[in-house]
């Protein structure tokens, strides 16, 4: 995955309160409850990794964690060659690529875009959902139409699901989250009723989420900033191949292997490793929303 030295970054869609304190700890309170909580329903892995201080087998990463603490605030974040001296800087890169690709995408079909800006934090965080800790995983919050990420999560994803990790890895689960966005402002996300099972509503919006974000990598290295230059210029095939990698990796089926060692299909609620990437993959063939209607599929 390449950046573009020469771009300019625009850091007002992108809110970093890493060290101003957070908010207050503990979860998210009953009825106030995130769309994509735990990317893969990360609640239930980290509750194990806390009683019992990691998973058996974990691993499996075959590119280092990349150490995100010592990186500067993301506000400093201002052109591309920036990314020389904070790495994460390419949280900036994929937040406006992938809003400057739906800002463009639903007016064109006839739908105004609403901004959603990515708030990064660490440890724990005040949402118009409630106040979340990191335990929650990468989420989005309708109230206040914000994606919501500790950078922190990528370890968990490469050390304790096993994914090959990546600058794409990362990118595709920001992507995702945005893709509940975009569910949001169509007003899909008022249809989920059912939180678990493998056709439930909750399943259909995350494997729908997973095509939306197949849609912005589509297009990911066509969409130019507010100056006309592509923001992204390269995605290979290793690159592909790790984005579907991580959407694996947080599979309902693979995330209860590793946490209780047998799979329970009617406590899905993200689809299952293989969905997951099938839906993701159907998203980048087709780069059309109209792909990607998980509600009226008899079969996911």
């Amino acid at each position: 995955m390449k950046f573009n030295p020469d771009a300019d970054l625009d850091t007002s869609g992108v809110e970093d309160t890493r060290g101003s304190g957070g908010g207050r700890s503990g979860g998210l309170p009953g009825g106030m409850i995130p769309v994509g909580g735990g990317i893969g329903g990360i609640i239930l892995l980290v509750v194990i990794l806390l009683l019992t201080g990691g998973l058996p087998g974990g691993g499996g990463s075959d590119e280092p964690v990349t150490q995100n603490t010592a990186a500067g605030n993301l506000g400093s974040c201002k052109k591309g060659t920036d990314l020389q001296s904070n790495s994460n800087c390419r949280f900036v890169f994929y937040q406006n690529s992938i809003e400057s690709f739906w800002a463009a995408e639903l007016p064109r079909r006839g739908k105004k875009y609403t901004r959603a800006p990515l708030r990064v934090f660490e440890g724990s965080v005040n949402t118009g959902c409630g106040p979340a800790t990191s335990a929650v995983g990468p989420f989005y919050c309708p109230p206040d139409k914000r994606v919501y990420l500790d950078i922190g999560f990528f370890e968990t994803l490469q050390n304790d699901l096993g994914a090959r990790g990546g600058e794409f890895a990362e990118a595709y689960v920001v992507a995702h989250e945005y893709g509940h966005h975009i569910q949001n402002l169509y007003g899909i996300l008022d249809r989920i009723k059912t939180r678990n099972g493998p056709a439930s509503d909750s399943v259909r919006s995350e494997l729908q989420a997973d095509c939306l974000a197949g849609i912005w990598t589509n297009h990911a290295t066509t969409v130019p900033n507010s100056s006309g230059q592509p923001l992204i210029t390269e995605l290979t095939e290793d690159d592909i191949a790790r984005g579907l990698d991580a959407a694996a990796s947080v599979g309902d089926d693979r995330i209860q292997s590793k946490t209780q060692g047998q799979v329970t299909p009617e406590s899905f609620s993200h689809g299952t490793a293989e969905q997951r990437m099938r839906w993701f993959q159907k998203g980048m063939d087709s780069g059309d929303m109209t792909a990607c209607d998980t509600w009226s599929a008899n079969s996911l």
